[in-house]
């Protein structure tokens, strides 16, 4: 199977990291293969499968997690798995910290972790932690990636790479082991065997060898999918679909071969502005920025109305709906997708910004606004010109960029504004609430960390506030959901735009079985931490 996805400029930059916790990795890069979870969670069917753990318990005060893990798992070196490995990921997590991916979420809450026998850790807590396991749980990006000790041990997470293709490393306990990384390609090789197919939780994946290939540009990828040189391709415009489906009727995507040609994923997309620069720190500003653009002209040009607006920084799942409802009388008071440009003029000249000259706002010293927009991947493209013309016409000075290092500025704050989506809640709201706390500003890694970098010490106490509170206690989280907008929401922290539909097209040609709206097993991105579960699905066409 060969697919397209991801580097940079058409090349594999980080083809030699495979340690997700690597400074410049990123497990949606093939990493999501290597290393198996403790559970699976499939959002669009609601269920949780059971992986590298059989079995977990918290003590009644969400103080204590048992987890059993399958007895009889190796890793691809033929050291076994066990307790040992996932005690010690938790406490390498815990005395890391901030220096890695997840380090700061495991040591808020836990104070040590302990195999108790081969297969049995015990996770003692600082504080209650009722959506621990949850967390440690494969779903869309987010999900805690247990490490081999006795590779790991001695070694600096931050820059160990893992990879030794004459040790076979990585090693892995899942079915893929990767026999080549360049930066041309990254491939794996289906194992002779697999645990999983021993204890009939999977079968062994009729898929024998993935080759993944560096995006180089959507014509490319659009004409490999014609010539049947692609099984899939990575996300693309609404327009770019219609050719292909005409050249190759074998393509599909999640909604078969009509629009919007893809699934809403979990990321509602953002302007965000960097609340750490003048004059973004400025909540007036911001409301402004926000008033100035046409949430359904942005639909209807950047995606040929293949799309919807977004009000919050979370999507219309149904177990999230009753937190919209929540909040529909403060929504009404302070409309996120409203169209205002009077409204945004008046709030401008009351901060005393006037039109200069050539009719572009500058403040009291003759400083223009200046909105420098940074954007990625396909909506970047889609929806960051039409974003810079909007304000442009009301007087706001405004650039776009498609920058290579788009992650590494993003991450870092070095951005004006930046076009980006929210890997928070999928089914309560402590994830997304999450996403702006102070904690979480300068975490490393592309996930669940406080990109806006807005602060407000109220708001942090309630984002605490619901962590100890158990996932299925809708009323308790409703409660500090509703106080916490009432703080979020006047402050804006970012501009809400659109909702993300994941537009991935599927070559049938070979393989048949991806996931679709009739057969919606789980979310088909194979950079996604579940992708394993597509392709054991997979059957030969």
């Amino acid at each position: 199977m060969i697919l397209v996805w991801g580097g940079r400029e058409g090349r594999w930059v980080d083809w030699d990291l495979w340690n997700p916790y690597s400074i410049g990795s990123n497990h949606q890069n093939g990493p999501n293969l290597v290393y198996e979870p403790l559970a699976y969670y499939s959002a669009f069917a609601d269920k949780t499968q059971m992986w590298l753990a059989e079995s977990y318990e918290f003590a009644p005060d969400f103080k204590r997690l048992t987890i059993k893990t399958r007895s009889g798992i190796a890793w691809s070196d033929g050291v076994p798995f066990g307790a040992e490995d996932v005690a010690y990921t938790f406490n390498t997590l815990r005395d890391l910290g901030p220096k890695v991916r997840w380090g700061v979420d495991v040591q808020q809450a836990m104070e040590k972790a302990t195999a108790a026998d081969a297969n049995t850790v015990v996770i003692d807590f600082k504080i209650p932690a009722p959506r621990f396991f949850f967390f440690m749980t494969y779903k869309y990006d987010i999900g805690v990636y247990i490490a081999p000790k006795h590779i790991f041990e001695g070694q600096d997470w931050t820059t160990f790479k893992h990879f030794d293709l004459a040790k076979k490393w990585p090693v892995t306990t899942g079915p893929w082991q990767v026999v080549e990384a360049s930066p041309q390609q990254k491939v794996f090789d289906r194992r002779p065997t697999w645990w999983a197919v021993e204890r009939k939780l999977a079968p062994l994946p009729a898929v024998e060898r993935n080759i993944w290939l560096p995006f180089a540009g959507e014509q490319q990828a659009a004409q490999g999918l014609i010539t049947n040189q692609l099984d899939a391709g990575t996300g693309m415009q609404p327009a770019t679909f219609p050719t292909v489906f005409r050249q190759n009727p074998k393509v599909v995507t999640h909604t078969g071969q009509k629009s919007p040609y893809g699934y809403m994923d979990w990321w509602p997309i953002s302007l965000y502005v960097n609340n750490e620069r003048t004059p973004f720190d400025d909540r007036d500003v911001r409301w402004a920025l926000s008033y100035y653009l046409d949430r359904q002209q942005l639909i209807e040009v950047g995606y040929l109305g293949a799309n919807t607006p977004s009000k919050l920084p979370l999507p219309p799942y149904p177990p999230l709906l009753p937190y919209f409802d929540a909040v529909k009388d403060l929504l009404a008071k302070y409309d996120t997708n409203e169209f205002a440009p009077k409204k945004a003029d008046n709030v401008l000249a009351a901060k005393g910004f006037k039109k200069d000259g050539e009719g572009r706002w500058a403040d009291g010293q003759g400083k223009r606004l200046s909105v420098n927009v940074i954007g990625f991947g396909a909506s970047g493209p889609a929806i960051g010109p039409v974003i810079v013309e909007m304000l442009k016409r009301r007087g706001v000075e405004a650039g776009m960029a498609l920058p290579p290092d788009f992650d590494s500025r993003f991450q870092k704050g070095e951005y004006d504004a930046a076009i980006y989506g929210h890997g928070g809640s999928v089914n309560e709201p402590y994830a997304t609430l999450r996403l702006y706390q102070g904690a979480s500003i300068a975490v490393p890694g592309a996930h669940q960390a406080n990109f806006a970098r807005w602060k407000n010490a109220e708001y942090d106490k309630l984002v605490d506030e619901a962590y100890g509170a158990a996932p299925d206690d809708t009323k308790r989280l409703t409660d500090i959901w509703r106080r916490a907008m009432e703080i979020w929401l006047p402050e804006l922290p970012d501009i809400q735009l659109v909702q993300n539909y994941h537009r991935i097209p599927w070559n049938t040609t070979y393989w048949k079985h991806w996931p679709t709206e009739q057969d919606p097993y789980v979310n088909g991105a194979y950079w996604h931490l579940t992708f394993a579960m597509v392709l054991w699905n997979l059957q030969t066409a």
